[in-house]
């Protein structure tokens, strides 16, 4: 009985946890705006493993990551993300920005940093409104007494810190954080050019990109529609707001739909149909070039069908004749004439 039950329990456990790793991945529905392409779950897990504000700029930029996939000039190929440093105090703020145009700047999203009086670090980012809509806010879950931490980074670190379990974020324990707040900080401008290191690169399919990104929200939560992740320094937010960035390209892409995922896969279809069309098109024209030098028995099959049907229709159409209707009437009439 138990080589039976056993088998029968571990397949029934097996079908009851697939929603629960299927769901995970279904949760990030695309929004329908630029920000489906920056994952900011994503974004945030990278900025609070970095070394530096440089290291942050350079690994988000890298491809072999797979983070950015933003393109708000639709030029199809990857925009470099600029990390602009702001401080007041113990606060910082790191706003994440793309030059669209020479003339262009659209913001892309504000990672707040906090410390309070007890020492207490908060770490919030934040999407912009016209990326990804209004309140979008994703903070690190809170540490639970249960969780262990993992060493962290080894060599080369300007601190030497712990970083903790991928689910779990203990902030004051992220190497930038300790960076940050710590003596050695110096703080980074990006420079007015992309740096040579990086080489634009063309953009991945939507769903692709969700599918290599959605396991960063394990450690996270807010995003979209979510009123339980609340900005907690909204006097930060509020001065940020005050320089904010926006992109007339961008404010017409997005009034457009330019930057919607259904109509962006629709545009691309239609180009690879019309790509391919060549050769589609190919196959019309050269047929009925072809049955017009064919012509001569090309039309005389058709002419001949329907000849054939006319000459066929002879039989019918004196069968109609000669039917028995008409036939009785003419004997009819022939009879009166006789009668007469």
């Amino acid at each position: 009985m138990n080589k039976i039950f056993l088998p029968v329990f571990v397949l029934v456990l097996s079908i009851m946890c697939l929603p629960v790793f299927s769901q995970t991945e279904n949760d990030t529905a695309t929004l329908g705006l630029p920000g489906d392409n920056l994952d900011l779950y994503a974004v945030l897990d990278l900025f609070q493993k970095s070394k530096t504000i440089e290291e942050f700029e350079k690994t988000l930029n890298t491809e072999k990551t797979g983070i950015n996939n933003l393109d708000l000039n639709l030029d199809k190929k990857v925009d470099f993300i600029k990390v602009e440093t702001k401080q007041k105090d113990k606060d910082f703020t790191f706003i994440l920005h793309v030059d669209v145009t020479e003339k262009e700047k659209q913001d892309v999203a504000v990672i707040l940093v906090s410390k309070d009086k007890n020492d207490k670090v908060t770490m919030q980012i934040v999407g912009d409104k016209d990326l990804y809509g209004k309140d979008y806010v994703i903070e690190p879950k809170p540490a639970t007494p249960a969780a262990t931490a993992n060493p962290g980074y080894t060599g080369g670190v300007p601190v030497d810190v712990t970083a903790p379990a991928p689910t779990v974020v203990v902030v004051e324990s992220a190497p930038i954080v300790q960076y940050v707040y710590s003596p050695v900080y110096v703080p980074y401008y990006p420079p007015p050019m992309p740096p040579p290191y990086f080489t634009a690169f063309a953009v991945v399919a939507i769903g692709v990109y969700h599918h290599n990104n959605y396991y960063y929200h394990g450690g996270y939560h807010g995003g979209y529609n979510n009123n339980t992740v609340v900005i907690h320094n909204t006097n930060n937010y509020n001065n940020y707001n005050n320089t904010r960035n926006t992109s007339n390209t961008v404010n017409h892409n997005n009034a457009s739909g330019n930057y919607n995922s259904s109509n962006r896969n629709n545009a691309n279809k239609a180009s690879t149909n019309q790509a391919k069309g060549s050769s589609v098109s190919k196959s019309p024209t050269t047929t009925p070039s072809t049955n017009k030098s064919k012509g001569t028995p090309s039309s005389a099959k058709p002419s001949a069908t329907p000849a054939a049907t006319q000459q066929k229709g002879t039989s019918p159409s004196t069968k109609p004749a000669t039917s028995k209707t008409k036939s009785k009437g003419t004997s009819r009439s022939g009879g009166g004439g006789r009668r007469r």
